[in-house]
């Protein structure tokens, strides 16, 4: 529930003085109606279907907590087995990754297969089918076939690279898919076996003499739904033409980074660096293509897997990737991030593994946000901090950066930046891709199209976003994030920022105080952080004396002294503090960052803004003197709890800094009494085990949104905008982005009520009154 709330100063204190209910109570919305596919919707044609799909009457359906929509048709009402939620899953991967139109595939399709033992036939059905675009879904027009196989939580024997050798002679996952397309007819070209951890893709060889023989790929080429008979043999080697689809990416980056840690025998953190190194050598060979300074040289030839893992073309694509890496460490030798440390070890075997996860997606072209979500996965355990950093949750960074709202030209800041997910969101904010309104674009105008977006996600790294941090670890993993999804190493300082500028000995200081123009106190635009918080890692030593006296050693307001109480009630300040809380100082240290006007967006403890102690209300004192709050969210203790694994009640607060005339006024005036977004969230999405929650209605079923979604569907190399209508569960989270709302769901989240908050009471804002 979010309110307005009038600020008094009373000793120290943030009181609530008037209280406005802003948003309903937070009731699910009424089951909607929902069209519901039928019978005779296999006989409608195309453009009469789809008209359909977002005009016929709606008709009530419940559904229960094992029920879901079909991705397929849209509207028909499905059972979520295990089985069913992953083949849900790898529709909307056929869509997204390959073009695909959903009313080309159909679920459950019979096929007689041989027997190969004793040659009698016997009825299979195959997962899923793709039919040829526009055809009838009849088994002459099947293109490709996937087999899904649901199997028990994957663990060291499963997260071993899995071959395609392997997959003939240890189960024969290899042999069943290719029966299923032998089956299904000389035009079925493609096969796809998944269990949701594993991915094995078969091509026909359409080059043998009776077409029976059967080939390993590293993946299926764009829009195979669309090549007739006529259509070439599979491509010898991957191409990274096509922008990932999120689950394929995060399956991709998942497996690969299980493959190091098992098959390689590393460790969790060793996998990840190794992994971020052959990421490195990708999008600097994707540079280079993109550049037209030679072809791809990240590939893969698609025999490779025909042979014994490790020998062939294996180890002329893990030389490949060597030499990639070695060229990455020269064009960014001059930013200090490698050493004689940084070395591609893992074997030939393991490359060439990697390489055929990777090689067929084009990363640069790949949506950002598919991308932050995607090197979320990335991380996981592989690295934690042993200064109190918790990794920020991504809800979390979203609501910050969408309330203090980043606008180009403007300098964002993180100097606690861990793993870089304000700076990665910061850049997505100043640069998102507005969607294309062309109804036709070839695919090489949408590659144009995200090149240039490309080049403006680059300039904003260099320019206008700047993270810092005093793990050496952490500085080099946000410095490598920023590099993979913009091309340039951004600035990313391996520094104690608490000092900064004006000592400190860490080697990233003389480098980030030749941007004082952009980054020194009093000149930064938006700041944004989680900083390090709890009493067992206090500040002691030299640098507290920073905190009490300006440049010129004149004291100044500060945090850095022991504060009581008088009989009165009103605050005293003691001798200077010995120790002090880093995220006390973290708060001074980011008000003294910012410009007059600038924002302020930061995670504390709760009770930095509710503990009745003397060091905490004068800390909320020296808040309310240097700033407007511009909101105050309370997280629920779920934020961190699945995904940093820290068991800790925390508030987002956003700050504006007070400039001198507004002092001056309210020294004049006495304290400004203006309304305060305030808002308590309690669900973000998933339980205290990590399994996603969603809306219910007032009779405790699941509520379920109709809204317009649109599929990029694209048929013989021309990229097509569909748009259906689809039905989806709602994500019970109070932090979700605006543009994750499903259209025309007016579910209130905190978002949402902030932007109706600033709508309606803007004009009583301080820092508007007198424009």
């Amino acid at each position: 529930m979010a309110a307005t709330c009038r600020t008094e100063h009373t000793q120290g204190y943030l009181e609530i003085a008037e209280m406005k209910q802003m948003t309903k109570a937070c009731t699910a919305p009424s089951t909607p109606t929902l069209p519901i596919a039928s019978d005779r919707d296999a006989e409608m044609p195309i453009a009469q279907l789809e008209a359909a799909a977002l005009t016929e009457p709606a008709r009530p359906h419940d559904l229960a907590d094992n029920e879901n929509f079909d991705y397929i048709t849209g509207a028909t009402v499905i059972r979520l087995s295990e089985t069913e939620k992953l083949r849900q899953s790898v529709v909307r991967a056929l869509v997204d990754q390959y073009g695909i139109d959903p009313r080309d595939v159909a679920a459950d399709v019979p096929l007689h297969v041989t027997d190969p033992e004793g040659g009698r036939p016997r009825r299979r059905r195959v997962s899923l089918a793709v039919f040829e675009h526009g055809r009838p879904h009849e088994q002459e027009y099947i293109r490709c076939v996937v087999v899904t196989s649901v199997r028990p939580r994957h663990n060291r024997a499963s997260a071993k690279i899995r071959s395609y050798t392997h997959a003939h002679h240890q189960d024969d996952t290899a042999g069943e898919v290719s029966a299923l397309m032998q089956a299904a007819g000389p035009a079925c070209r493609y096969g796809l076996w998944t269990d949701g951890n594993d991915l094995l893709f078969i091509g026909r060889d359409t080059t043998s003499a009776r077409n029976k023989t059967f080939l390993p790929l590293t993946n299926w080429p764009t829009a195979v739904a669309h090549q007739r008979d006529t259509a070439p043999a599979p491509p010898s080697r991957t191409t990274g033409s096509t922008p990932a689809n999120e689950m394929m990416l995060r399956l991709a980056f998942r497996r690969c980074r299980n493959a190091i840690h098992v098959s390689e025998g590393q460790p969790q953190s060793a996998a990840f660096w190794q992994f971020l190194y052959v990421l490195l050598a990708k999008f600097h060979d994707e540079y280079l293509v993109r550049a037209g300074k030679r072809k791809t040289r990240f590939y893969l030839h698609r025999s490779t897997l025909d042979r014994v893992p490790g020998e062939g073309d294996s180890s002329t694509a893990a030389e490949r990737v060597r030499e990639l890496f070695g060229e990455v460490e020269e064009r960014y030798a001059h930013y200090n991030l490698f050493d004689q440390t940084d070395e591609l070890s893992l074997s030939d075997q393991a490359l060439g593994f990697l390489v055929g996860e990777l090689a067929a997606y084009s990363l640069c072209t790949t949506p950002l946000d598919t991308l932050t979500t995607a090197y979320h996965e990335l991380f996981g355990d592989a690295l934690s901090g042993d200064h109190g950093q918790y990794f920020t949750p991504a809800s979390m960074v979203r609501l910050l950066v969408e309330i203090t709202a980043p606008e180009p030209g403007e300098t964002v800041l993180d100097p606690c930046c861990g793993t870089g997910g304000f700076l990665r969101e910061s850049l997505a904010a100043l640069s998102r891709q507005q969607a294309v309104a062309a109804a036709l674009l070839t695919t090489q105008e949408h590659t144009r199209l995200a090149a240039a977006h490309h080049e403006e996600l680059s300039r904003n790294a260099q320019e206008r976003v700047f993270g810092a941090d005093l793990d050496p670890m952490m500085a080099r993993a946000a410095a490598f994030a920023v590099m993979m999804l913009t091309g340039s190493v951004g600035n990313t300082f391996h520094m104690d920022s608490l000092a900064f500028p004006t000592s400190g000995a860490l080697p990233g200081l003389p480098d980030a105080r030749r941007h004082l123009d952009r980054i020194g106190p009093g000149a930064v635009d938006v700041l944004l952080t989680n900083p390090p918080f709890g009493s067992d890692i206090p500040v002691t030593g030299p640098v507290l004396e920073l905190f009490r006296t300006g440049p010129s050693q004149v004291e100044k307001p500060s945090v850095a002294f022991s504060w009581t109480r008088e009989k009165d009630g009103t605050l005293r300040r003691g001798k200077p503090a010995s120790s002090v809380a880093p995220e006390k100082l973290f708060v001074q240290k980011a008000i003294e960052w910012v410009r007059p006007g600038g924002r302020i967006g930061m995670v504390l403890p709760n009770g930095i803004l509710s503990n009745p102690g003397a060091d905490d209300e004068a800390l909320r004192q020296y808040i309310l003197d240097e700033c407007w709050i511009m909101a105050s969210v309370d997280l629920p203790v779920e934020s961190f709890l699945v995904g940093a694994g820290v068991n800790v009640l925390t508030s987002a607060l956003a700050l504006r800094k007070k400039t001198e005339q507004e002092k001056r006024q309210e020294r004049m005036h006495g304290p400004a009494d203006y309304p305060v977004f305030m808002a308590v969230a309690k669900k973000v999405g998933h339980d205290r085990r990590g399994k996603p929650l969603y809306v219910r209605d007032g009779h405790g079923n699941l509520a379920a949104s109709g809204h317009e979604e649109t599929d990029l569907i694209t048929v013989r190399g021309v990229a097509n905008l569909r748009t259906v209508r689809r039905c989806a569960f709602i994500l019970d989270d109070d932090l979700r982005s605006a543009r994750q709302f499903p259209q025309g769901n007016d579910r209130p989240c905190i978002i949402a009520a902030y932007d109706t908050f600033v709508a309606r009471h803007g004009h009583e804002f301080p820092w508007n009154i007198g424009d």
